[in-house]
């Protein structure tokens, strides 16, 4: 499983049933990527966001969860970041 070279945003989403909140298939995608597919690089000091690294084309991915309201601050959101981002971010990470 990969990340497609036009992708920059991977946005998962929760679905109600009718009695119980599931999992997406991006959900599913996201979770498998950062399983098993993207390098993790650096943890951000608030704790609850990641910055992955795509072992094949090299490009910095950081993994949150922008609706904080919900229980688990929601559903994951992988969006690439730029080198300057991530230096701005992430100042542990050596290039």
């Amino acid at each position: 499983m990969k990340i497609e070279s036009t992708e920059i945003e991977i946005r998962g989403n929760w679905i109600f049933d009718g009695s119980t909140m599931k999992t997406d298939k991006t959900t599913k995608r996201i979770e498998e990527l950062i399983k098993t597919y993207l390098i993790e690089v650096s943890i951000a000091v608030n704790g609850w966001e990641k910055l992955f690294k795509d072992p094949n084309d090299k490009r910095y991915w950081e993994l949150t969860y922008p609706e904080s309201e919900m229980q688990g601050g929601g559903p994951p959101l992988l969006r690439n970041l730029s080198e300057f981002e991530v230096k701005q971010k992430y100042r542990d990470v050596v290039f």
